[in-house]
């Protein structure tokens, strides 16, 4: 699995108009889910997003989590994260997971997230989203559990 994590002051996602998920101050999880991916993987990326030390201390050195600060995650699926660009002009999407595999890990991630303790707003899944935020920092990481570049 993959995620573009944001540190974030506030966000919210719209589909339709209508807000379907909105938080403070947190992060924003733009998640993505490859064919290959196992529910260890979403385990695995929940576990890395909520102990990530992407917070301000007081001395302001980022060496708080998430769950240190009782930050909320805003996690919004993203299959494009598996778009490949290395040919042509058009992606491939070849490696990203079918859409139900993708939901049920993507729901998963959520889940491992919840069950850790925090607060997750979300998207709608296969859903055209219109997504704000306000990037604190700006703070932005790139995740990926099989490591290409994590």
């Amino acid at each position: 699995m993959r995620a573009v994590v944001q540190r974030v002051a506030q966000a919210r996602v719209r589909v339709n108009g209508q807000v379907t998920g909105e938080i403070g101050a947190g992060i924003v999880a733009l998640v993505g889910v490859a064919r290959t991916d196992t529910e260890a993987a979403a385990q695995q990326l929940a576990e890395k997003v909520a102990g990530l030390r992407l917070f301000n201390d007081p001395e302001g050195k980022m060496n708080l989590s998430l769950q240190e600060v009782g930050g909320a995650v805003l996690a919004i699926s993203q299959f494009t994260l598996y778009g490949d660009t290395r040919k042509g002009r058009r992606p491939s999407f070849d490696r990203a997971a079918p859409a139900e595999q993708a939901r049920a890990l993507y729901e998963e991630f959520v889940a491992a997230l919840r069950a850790l303790g925090l607060k997750v707003e979300t998207g709608v899944f296969q859903a055209m989203m219109d997504v704000e935020l306000v990037n604190a920092g700006p703070v932005t990481l790139l995740l990926d559990t099989d490591r290409e570049f994590y």
